[in-house]
C-alpha cells in the first residue's frame, strides 16, 4: 500500500499547548451573535405549520383563516413551491434513495408528526404563530408503521419502506462458526435520541436585488456544500448566494444541515423580496430535527477454546424515520463498516436494514453508528468473556491487534473509504487506563462494597473512532500590511475551538504570536471552496491545509527578508515574534512581518517582477481517515428499589496522536461523556402507538444535568501519531461519547451481578427494575 512520508511532527511554539481560546471574548462579555441575533429592516417571520397526524392522505388544506389575519402576508403550501424539488442527499455508492427524498413541504402525503405541511409569513413572530393555528387541514389516516423491525410497509405505489440494504464482510464467515469452541448471540437495541443543542434552529435569508446575491445567515457546519445545494434547488448560480456563519449554540451533527425551513426562507427572500426569518421553538425542536442512534441488532461471534474472535456476524435494522434526509445512509454504513473495532476479527459479515418509519427522519449525531457499534461490539466481548470463563480485560487483551500490525487494512469500507487503521497501541493504552483507574485495588475495594450490601460494579468499553475524513481542504493565509496573519478557510465553527487552533498552527509556522492570526471561518463569499465542519475533520484536514499554506508564506517571507533586507540566504534566516532575525544574529539586525508585506504591496512587486501579496493558498490531501482510539472506565452504584443509577467515576483513556491544544482535546471528551451518558440512562424520543411523539418537551426527554454528571477524568496520549499529516495529529471530536453506552452497560451488569444483562439503551430506572424481576 501506498503512503504519504511526511517528516516527524512539526514542533512549534503553541502547537501542543494548553493556550486560551481565542473565541469566547465575545461569547462571555455578550456580544455573541447567533441566529435569533440576526435582523433586517421590513423583516418578515415564517412560521411552520405542522402535521398532527403520522401517516395519511392530504385530502385539504385551508389558509383563508390565515390570510384574512392582519399582518399574514403569505401561506404556501405545496402547490405554491412545487417547483423545488426534495433536498438531496450527499454522494454515496448506495444506490436508489432518491425516491425517498423529503420534499420542503408535504406533498400529497404526510409521513410524521412534525412534517412541515404549510409556512405562513407574517410582520412578527408572534401574528406568524397566530395565523399559523387557523390554518386547517383534513387528512385521511392511513396505517403507521413505527418498528424497522416490522415487515416493511408500503412507501408509495411500487416501493416499500426498505431503501437499501447495507451489506458488509470478508473471510468465510461460515467456516468461522463451524470451527468455533463456543458461539454467542445476542439481541441488542438502542434508543432513539439525538444531539439537543442549547440553540434551536434559525435561518435569516434577505435577497439584494442591486447586486442579485440571496444571503443566509445562520449557516453553520458545511456552509459550502449548503450553498451548492441550495444553489441547485432554487435554480441559481453558486456565486449568488452567500452564506454566513455567526455563533452557533451546539452542533453534534444535527446542526448546519439542509431542512425544508432554509430552503424555504430563501425561496421566500427572493419571491417576496424582503428579509424572511425563522427561529425554531424547542418543541419543534424535538420533534423535527433530526434524530438518530435507534438500531436492533443480532449478533453473534464465534470464539476458540482461548476466547479469541474467529468471526462476528450481525444483522441489523436501523429506524432511519420518514424520509432519507441529506445524510443518505451514512450512518448505517458507518455501523457495518466500524462494528469490528479495535479487534482482530478474521470473519465478518453485516447486513443492515436501512428502513423507513413513520416517526421524525434520522441523521447523525456525535459518533454516528459508532455509538451504536461500539455498543454492540463490547457488549459482544462481555458475552465472550462471560461464555469462557475469562477475565473481560483479558478477553480484550487477547482480541486487540497488536501495535507491530499496524498499518492495518481492513477489506472494509466506511462513507465510501476504505478501512486501514493508520496507528495505534492498543493494548498499551488498555495497561495505562487500568494503572490510571487503580483496576487492581478497584475491585478488591468493590468487592468489600458488595459484601456489604451495596450493588456496585465497574465496567469498560474499548473503541476505535474515525477522523479526518477527506478527501482535501484548502485554506489561503495572508499577512497584512500591518503584519497581521489572516487565515481563510471553509471550515465552520460549532464551538470546537477552531478559530485557537488553526492560529496555533499558523504562528508556529510563521513565528508570531498566536493571538496575532485572524481565522474567518464560516463565510462562502470569502473563499471559494469549503469542507465545513463534520466528522472529526478539521482540525487533521483544516488543520493540515492552514500548516501547508503558513509554510508556503512563511518560504516568502525568508527569501524576500533574505534577498532584500538582511543579505543572506533564506536557511540562514528564522522568525521570532514576527521578526525576521539571522540565526547567527538573535539581537542584531531584524525586519518586520509589515516590512516584507510592503515589499509585496502591488506597486513595489510589479515594478521588481513577483506577485504581488504576501499571501498562499494550501491544501491538503488525503486517501484516508486516522483513526484515533480510547478507553473508557466506569464505576455505578445501582439502587435496588428505584432501578436508579449513579455514576460514581468516570475515566475516559484516549489516543489523539498528538494534540494541537490539549485543553480543547479534553473539554471535546468531557462534553462528549456527559452526552454520551445521557444516551447511556436517560435520553429517549418514544412515541404512542398512533405516532404521536411523547417526549416533546424536557419533562418528558430527560437529558443529564450538572447533578447527575460526575466528575470525569481524562487520560490524553500521544503515543500513535497518524503518518498521514504532517502534525501527527488526529481527530478529537467523537472520542469522549462513542464508548459510553458499553462502558455503563457493562459496569451495570457488574453491579448487579448479571453478566449481560443490559440489552437496550437507555437503562432506565423501569427497565433496570424489570432486569432485576
Amino acid at each position: 500500500m501506498d503512503r504519504p512520508s511526511f517528516p516527524s511532527a512539526f514542533k512549534g511554539t503553541f502547537v501542543g499547548r494548553s493556550v486560551p481560546r481565542l473565541e469566547d471574548l465575545p461569547l462571555l462579555t455578550g456580544s455573541g451573535r447567533y441566529a435569533a441575533d440576526i435582523s433586517f429592516p421590513r423583516q418578515l417571520h415564517m412560521r411552520m405549520v405542522r402535521s398532527s397526524h403520522a401517516h395519511g392522505r392530504i385530502v385539504s388544506i385551508d389558509a383563508s383563516g390565515a390570510l384574512a389575519t392582519p399582518g399574514c402576508v403569505a401561506v404556501w403550501t405545496s402547490k405554491d413551491v412545487a417547483g423545488i424539488p426534495p433536498i438531496d442527499f450527499r454522494p454515496t455508492r448506495v444506490q436508489g434513495l432518491e425516491p425517498y427524498r423529503q420534499p420542503v413541504l408535504a406533498r400529497d402525503r404526510v409521513r410524521y408528526v412534525g412534517e412541515p405541511v404549510a409556512a405562513v409569513f407574517a410582520e412578527d413572530p408572534y401574528l406568524a404563530e397566530d395565523a399559523a393555528d387557523l390554518v386547517s387541514m383534513e387528512v385521511e389516516e392511513l396505517p403507521v408503521l413505527l418498528s424497522a423491525d416490522d415487515a416493511p410497509g408500503e412507501f408509495e405505489a411500487g416501493r416499500n419502506t426498505e431503501p437499501a440494504v447495507i451489506r458488509k464482510g470478508y473471510g468465510d464467515i461460515d467456516a468461522a462458526f463451524r470451527a468455533a469452541h463456543a458461539i454467542v448471540e445476542l439481541d441488542l437495541s438502542i434508543g432513539r435520541h439525538s444531539g439537543v443543542p442549547l440553540e434551536t434552529r434559525g435561518a435569516v435569508a434577505r435577497y439584494d436585488a442591486a447586486r442579485d446575491v440571496l444571503e443566509l445567515h445562520g449557516a453553520t457546519k458545511r456552509p459550502h456544500a449548503n450553498r451548492d445545494l441550495l444553489a441547485r434547488m432554487l435554480g441559481r448560480s453558486p456565486s449568488s448566494i452567500h452564506l454566513y456563519e455567526g455563533h452557533v449554540g451546539g452542533g453534534f451533527g444535527v446542526r448546519g444541515e439542509i431542512y425544508p425551513e432554509d430552503v424555504l426562507v430563501c425561496a421566500a427572500a427572493l419571491r417576496l423580496v424582503r428579509p424572511v426569518k425563522w427561529i425554531e421553538d424547542r418543541r419543534e425542536n424535538l420533534m423535527a430535527c433530526n434524530h438518530s442512534r435507534q438500531q436492533r441488532h443480532r449478533v453473534r461471534a464465534a470464539v476458540d477454546a482461548e476466547g479469541r474472535i474467529l468471526g462476528i456476524d450481525d444483522e441489523f435494522f436501523h429506524d432511519q424515520g420518514a424520509y432519507v434526509r441529506t445524510h443518505g445512509a451514512r450512518v448505517a454504513d458507518m455501523t457495518a463498516g466500524m462494528l469490528p473495532g479495535p479487534y482482530r476479527v478474521p470473519a465478518y459479515r453485516a447486513v443492515g436494514h436501512y428502513r423507513l418509519t413513520n416517526k421524525t427522519p434520522a441523521a447523525t449525531y456525535r459518533a454516528p453508528g459508532r455509538y451504536e457499534a461500539t455498543f454492540v461490539c463490547e457488549r459482544v466481548l462481555d458475552a465472550i468473556a462471560a461464555k469462557t470463563g475469562i477475565d473481560r480485560v483479558e478477553a480484550r487483551r487477547r482480541n486487540l491487534i497488536p501495535k507491530a500490525e499496524m498499518p492495518y487494512a481492513r477489506e472494509l469500507d466506511v462513507i465510501d473509504t476504505e478501512v486501514v487503521l493508520d496507528s495505534g497501541d492498543y493494548a498499551g493504552l488498555l495497561d495505562k487506563a487500568l494503572a490510571r483507574a487503580g483496576w487492581t485495588s478497584l475491585q478488591e475495594d468493590l468487592g468489600r462494597r458488595r459484601a456489604a450490601g451495596e450493588a456496585v460494579g465497574a465496567g469498560l468499553g474499548f473503541f476505535l473512532e474515525k477522523s479526518g475524513l477527506g478527501p482535501v481542504d484548502g485554506v489561503r493565509v495572508t499577512v497584512d500590511a500591518a503584519g497581521t496573519v489572516e487565515v481563510v478557510t471553509g471550515a465552520a465553527s460549532v464551538g470546537q475551538g477552531v478559530e485557537t487552533v488553526l492560529a496555533q498552527i499558523a504562528a508556529d509556522a510563521l513565528g508570531v504570536d498566536y493571538r496575532r492570526v485572524r481565522v474567518v471561518h464560516g463565510r462562502t463569499d470569502r473563499i471559494d471552496h469549503g469542507f465545513g465542519s463534520h466528522a472529526s475533520r478539521t482540525t487533521v484536514m483544516t488543520g493540515s491545509a492552514t500548516h501547508v499554506a503558513a509554510m508556503k508564506v512563511r518560504a516568502k517571507i525568508l527569501e524576500i527578508a533574505a534577498a532584500d533586507f538582511l543579505a543572506a540566504t533564506p536557511d540562514m534566516l528564522d522568525i521570532v515574534d514576527g521578526k525576521v532575525i539571522r540565526k547567527d544574529q538573535l539581537t542584531g539586525p531584524h525586519v518586520t512581518l509589515a516590512q516584507v508585506a510592503g515589499k509585496l504591496a502591488p506597486a513595489p512587486a510589479i515594478a521588481e517582477g513577483r506577485e504581488p501579496g504576501l499571501s498562499a493558498e494550501g491544501w491538503f490531501h488525503s486517501d484516508h481517515m486516522t483513526y484515533p482510539y480510547g478507553v473508557h472506565i466506569a464505576v455505578v452504584k445501582v439502587d435496588r428499589e428505584t432501578g436508579g443509577v449513579k455514576v460514581e467515576r468516570y475515566l475516559a483513556a484516549y489516543d489523539v496522536g498528538r494534540a494541537v491544544n490539549p485543553m480543547l482535546v479534553e473539554g471535546q471528551i468531557v462534553g462528549g461523556v456527559v452526552q454520551g451518558l445521557g444516551g447511556a440512562l436517560f435520553e429517549e424520543f418514544v412515541y404512542d402507538a398512533h405516532g404521536s411523539p411523547l417526549s416533546v418537551t424536557f419533562a418528558d426527554y430527560m437529558m443529564l444535568t450538572a447533578h447527575e454528571a460526575p466528575s470525569i477524568d481524562v487520560l490524553l496520549t500521544e503515543d500513535a501519531p497518524t503518518p498521514l499529516n504532517p502534525l501527527g495529529i488526529k481527530g478529537a471530536g467523537e472520542g469522549g461519547i462513542t464508548p459510553v453506552g458499553a462502558t455503563i452497560a457493562s459496569a451495570i451488569d457488574d453491579a448487579i451481578g448479571m453478566p449481560g444483562a443490559v440489552t437496550r439503551l437507555p437503562v432506565t430506572p423501569q427497565r433496570l427494575k424489570e432486569m432485576l424481576g
